[in-house]
């Protein structure tokens, strides 16, 4: 069994939405900590009741970590095990958590991690094949239309799967600006482990006709993957395909069947055969 210090900040993750998603560590060290840091101390209360516990919450926030850490760390000195957990998921990933984790290892104290539940690897397990060169994690994009188009131009260059969250609020305009993306394919996770769940994989220039075929679409917290891009042919690609096809197969039947696997014109084809035959 793990020993749990004392003077040691806890980073628990909690549901995501199904509140049987909670680890048994994460309850022990919940109930075993002097105080809480959290997100929101209303959102952390209805969750701390929902288990049976009562702790003392500190208020960590996007606006006010720096400072709040500092309340942190003179509990951590005097002793005390602290606890900190965002509204859902995995703290620090994207929800506050990263300042305060900086700010306790640079006055020397010490971190332990609770892993658990997170939009991130959630929405990725469900994804099926999203390619063999890993995943990026891109979380909200810009709100800003003329920001956000910058930032769907960056992911079309980038060839590996990409994380995306989003608010329900801005879901549609974000389908809009992924239509850019044609086929490449999107997995859209909405309301993930909660119990109007919805989980869909369609071409990135179908997805805002995907959210608008039922109300209840645009509802909900979002975790998107966006697939790995298809890998291109090259015209040594199809020149290979010809050549092996020509060695066993008639001409034209060659081309035939090298446009269906490469996707190469077939005219193009047509023309490399000939100039294969006569070489």
């Amino acid at each position: 069994m793990q020993h749990y210090p004392e003077a040691m900040l806890y980073v628990v993750a909690t549901p995501i939405g199904n509140l049987a998603d909670i680890s048994l560590r994460a309850l022990h060290v919940l109930q075993l900590v002097d105080a809480i840091a959290c997100e929101d101390t209303r959102h952390t209360q209805t969750l701390l009741r929902h288990y049976g516990i009562e702790k003392p919450l500190l208020a960590v926030h996007e606006h006010n970590e720096a400072q709040a850490a500092g309340l942190v760390i003179e509990r951590m000195q005097r002793g005390e095990r602290v606890a900190y957990v965002s509204d859902a998921g995995t703290p620090a990933v994207s929800d506050p958590g990263a300042r305060l984790v900086a700010a306790i290892r640079a006055a020397g104290l010490k971190v332990m991690p609770l892993p658990g539940a997170s939009s991130v690897t959630t929405a990725l397990s469900v994804a099926g094949l999203t390619g063999d060169s890993g995943f990026v994690f891109a979380g909200f994009l810009p709100s800003k239309a003329g920001e956000r188009d910058q930032a769907v131009a960056a992911l079309q260059a980038d060839t590996r799967a990409t994380v995306i969250l989003e608010a329900p609020h801005r879901i549609e305009a974000l389908a809009r600006a992924l239509a850019v993306l044609q086929g490449r394919l999107v997995t859209v996770g909405r309301e993930l482990t909660k119990q109007f769940e919805e989980i869909a994989t369609v071409p990135a220039q179908d997805l805002a006709t995907w959210l608008a075929a039922a109300p209840q679409r645009t509802r909900g917290e979002f975790a998107l993957v966006l697939h790995a891009a298809a890998a291109q042919e090259t015209p040594e690609d199809g020149t290979r395909v010809l050549q092996l096809l020509l060695a066993e197969l008639p001409l034209k039947t060659a081309v035939k069947i090298a446009a269906e696997i490469t996707g190469a014109p077939r005219n193009e084809l047509y023309d490399t055969a000939l100039k294969l035959k006569k070489a």
